[in-house]
């Protein structure tokens, strides 16, 4: 019975999909995301927390994009799952506050209880980082059964226990030069029909269409698959910032790192670039590797070069084919796009949080 299901709904289900989520528009971003964002700067507390801090005071570890699955050939977390535990581990010995920034669990592939059964070894990692109030939890389009308190208590209240919120967003105020900024975090995925309309949307796609996904086997992950869209999503959500002064814009979703509004790639080329007319040999092999590495991990995506206001940040994902991941880390003053490559931390962009605010 549960072929000729799959056999009968797959294509009018597939159909569905692309239809209703596919390319994001400007308009239903850019209103979503302000919608957030006022709400969150208005006390509306089931959008998000406002939190303030100095600039040197500040001291966090964005991942997002785990995509925690039933550890079978489909549960891309898997290559990464050990990186991820030894970072982890760093980040709270270091005294870093975690903000999880969505489609940290595949809900869409794996059910909840695979899900948590497969991964209770990080998911207790992540706990202790609550225990000590140092953890903040956002949804994304991928886990968005964890907005509704059913599941969420079912599930993860087992793991994290009765304080644990999860939110669409989180604002971090931040005082500079007699001024105060902003940094706005969400996964990244308004502006996609599918799991961000209004309120019955939402618990729609939550409660009927992903299990009904889940039954018919179909694995709809429309950014990852499509390259355009990738880069078409971080330039409407660059777009945004631009009318948005004073905001700054960490996001996750599209699986593609992005620094201060330029992706990783580019700034790689600009730096090879540069080692190369410095004759600067052993940098400009190092580069040519890291290049060809990260080509490779985006092959058909394009390199976009128009975002030159350094307000748009992406984590990139946990859930690389070669087990690195990548995050965007704020302490000491620095905004720093990061990677954990065979359990090692290393920089790969930074900068001060002043030159941003000063650049906005």
């Amino acid at each position: 019975m549960k072929r000729l299901l799959q056999y009968l709904f797959r294509r009018p289900v597939i159909w569905l999909a692309n239809k209703f989520s596919s390319k994001p528009q400007s308009r239903l971003v850019f209103n979503s995301l302000t919608q957030l964002q006022e709400g969150i700067l208005k006390g509306k507390k089931d959008k998000g927390p406002l939190i303030s801090c100095l600039p040197e005071e500040a001291r966090f570890i964005i991942f997002s994009d785990q995509h925690k699955g039933g550890g079978d050939a489909a549960d891309d977390f898997v290559p990464a799952a050990d990186n991820y535990l030894k970072a982890l581990d760093w980040y709270y010995n270091e005294g870093f506050t975690y903000i999880n920034l969505g489609d940290c669990e595949e809900l869409w592939e794996s059910t909840p209880t695979a899900v948590i059964e497969h991964n209770r070894l990080s998911l207790l990692e992540e706990a202790k980082f609550l225990q000590k109030q140092r953890y903040y939890r956002i949804f994304g389009n991928h886990d968005l059964e964890w907005n509704y308190l059913i599941p969420r208590n079912q599930f993860l209240k087992p793991i994290f226990g009765d304080t644990l919120k999860i939110y669409e967003g989180l604002v971090l105020e931040v005082p500079y030069n007699n001024k105060t900024y902003r940094i706005l975090f969400t996964h990244g995925h308004q502006g996609d029909q599918h799991s961000d309309g209004n309120a019955f949307s939402k618990w729609f796609v939550a409660a009927i269409w992903t299990p009904i996904q889940r039954f018919l086997d179909i694995r709809i992950n429309t950014v990852s698959d499509s390259f355009d869209l990738v880069d078409l999503h971080n330039v409407v959500l660059y777009e945004w910032t631009l009318q948005q002064p004073g905001t700054v814009l960490v996001t996750g979703h599209t699986h593609k790192p992005v620094f201060a509004s330029l992706d990783h790639i580019d700034r790689l080329t600009r730096q090879l670039e540069k080692a190369m007319k410095e004759n600067n040999q052993a940098l400009a092999d190092s580069l040519r590797q890291a290049l060809a590495k990260r080509q490779a991990e985006y092959a058909g995506k394009q390199i976009v070069k128009t975002m030159a206001r350094p307000a748009y940040f992406n984590t990139g994902c946990c859930c690389f084919s070669d087990g690195d991941i990548t995050g965007i880390e704020i302490s000491e003053g620095f905004i720093r796009l990061i990677k954990w490559e065979d359990g090692e931390r290393k920089v790969l962009e930074e900068s001060p949080l002043y030159y941003l605010f000063e650049q906005l």
